[in-house]
């Protein structure tokens, strides 16, 4: 089986090897679709630990990281949460947009990420001595911080932080090639028009176009949809719902691949 694929921006890989061998978490920052999750996996693989990813939402309870009491026709019984299994067994918790999970959930964090690396499970008495091979990883986009929902610094002090950022245009131009196929002139024109649209505003929308998105528009071109049509069915429409800045995203488009319409 083919490793996972993964360009490195910087010492991001530096980073997370040394922080994996010192038994430290760590936090990463950055935009929607710029490859967090997909960094996290390959680093997974580099290291031979498995990883257990967790999307966190505003229902996310303790519970769901750490276990609960089941019932079945035996009766009673614990079941390990993804938290709990890569404590015990080694392996990489990915807690993916942990500020959309609610302050009295991430509590549970702190004796894992900091000298103690234990895990108290109340509803069964123990106290789970981290695995040697335990990491713990958080990410979240700073552009969706706001009052209501930020990390607390009491948790955030926790952890090593790392910014992600969209790639420069000559490493987007080769992720862009190696995930989807396509000719290096599509996908420096791809590139191109992702770098016109980060330099919108807030207010004229409100997400810039991740490499995930280019990605698709790629593979949809190398399946044989015209360049326009993919551009606007894995970028326009994913980005907007309003009238106006589908206009001027479909100028944009339409500058860099004519439409046939």
């Amino acid at each position: 089986m083919s490793k996972i694929y993964y360009k490195e921006h910087a010492n991001e890989v530096e980073l997370f090897e040394a922080a994996a061998s010192m038994h430290l978490p760590i936090l990463i920052k950055g935009p929607t679709g710029c490859g967090k999750t997909r960094f996290i996996e390959a680093m997974g693989e580099k290291l031979g630990r498995k990883v257990y990813t967790v999307v966190c939402h505003d229902d996310l309870s303790a519970a769901d990281l750490v276990g609960r009491h089941l019932i079945d026709e035996g009766g009673t019984f614990w079941q390990d949460g993804p938290l709990t299994k890569a404590v015990r067994d080694g392996g990489i918790c990915y807690l993916d947009e942990i500020i959309e999970a609610r302050k009295d959930t991430t509590v549970v964090l702190h004796s894992l990420a900091d000298y103690r690396r234990v895990l108290p499970i109340d509803r069964t008495g123990e106290m789970i001595e981290a695995h040697p091979d335990f990491m713990l990883v958080v990410s979240y986009n700073p552009g969706y911080q706001n009052v209501l929902k930020g990390m607390k610094p009491s948790t955030k002090q926790r952890f090593i932080s790392l910014s992600f950022h969209y790639p420069n245009a000559d490493i987007e131009i080769e992720i862009i090639i190696k995930e989807s196929g396509v000719n290096a002139d599509i996908a420096q024109k791809l590139v191109e028009i992702a770098g016109e649209i980060r330099k919108l505003n807030d207010n004229e929308i409100e997400e810039a176009v991740s490499t995930r998105l280019l990605v698709y528009a790629a593979k949809l071109i190398v399946k044989g949809f015209d360049e326009y049509e993919a551009c606007m069915h894995s970028i326009v429409e994913s980005l907007s719902d309003d009238d106006e800045v589908i206009e001027v995203l479909k100028k944009l488009i339409d500058l860099h691949f004519h439409s046939k319409s």
